[in-house]
């Protein structure tokens, strides 16, 4: 039915349809209906506490039998730089005092946690299918507890570079993200945005450089080859 079938026999699902596991966003009645469609549901695991995902995970498993992904970033955390933020808060304090804000108040950001011992516990326990990573993958240490699970390990490339490093360290699929692609940027061997390129031009350069499937981020259905 499908001109090419490697993902789909790689991840046991009926159709080449890839939710993005989108944090904040998606839950696990979407990943249900996604994995019940046939396609391969995804929870987005970076803004969950360990006992908001287990409750997700729990939720996923009681309601279907069919492959799940769960994501994870492994960025590094940022430190603080008080210098940085003092110099941008006295650029911008015109415009606090204009809107009668207060200047030296707390500025609330999300947290996005790394992938760590604690939650590869819950993919010890729960057996995704499919564990997803975004910037890069993590230690080998824990990468080595994810893949005796049996569980299919895939990453995010932005470059040809990053997609032959992922495929040196095992990855079973990498997904490709264009220039365009919204939100984050899953960039990780280099920050040097003007090294970037559009999905179009990406896929193809990838595909020509792995041997393991390339899923092009965004669209649906996800294009593979």
């Amino acid at each position: 039915m499908w001109p090419n079938e490697r993902l789909i026999n790689l991840f046991d699902i009926e159709l080449p349809i890839i939710q993005a596991p989108m944090g904040g966003s998606v839950f696990s009645d979407m990943v249900v209906a996604v994995s019940e469609a046939g396609g391969l549901g995804s929870l987005a695991c970076a803004l969950l506490s360990v006992e908001q995902a287990r409750r997700e995970l729990e939720t996923i498993r009681r309601k279907t039998s069919r492959p799940i992904n769960v994501n994870f970033f492994c960025h590094q955390q940022p430190g603080g730089d008080s210098a940085r933020e003092m110099n941008w808060r006295r650029r911008l304090e015109a415009y606090y005092v204009e809107m009668g804000l207060d200047h030296n108040g707390t500025v609330l950001s999300s947290n996005r946690t790394p992938f760590d011992d604690k939650m590869c516990d819950l993919v010890v326990e729960f057996h995704p299918e499919v564990v997803s990573f975004h910037f890069g993958l993590p230690d080998r240490d824990l990468l080595a507890r994810v893949r005796r699970t049996g569980a299919k390990i895939v990453s995010s490339a932005t470059s040809v570079d990053e997609a032959r490093w992922l495929e040196d360290q095992g990855c079973d699929a990498i997904v490709t993200q264009g220039y365009e692609a919204g939100g984050h940027r899953g960039m990780f061997l280099t920050q040097e945005i003007f090294t970037q390129v559009g999905t179009m031009a990406l896929v193809p350069q990838v595909v020509d450089a792995v041997r393991v499937p390339v899923i092009a981020a965004g669209g649906s259905p996800m294009r593979v080859a």
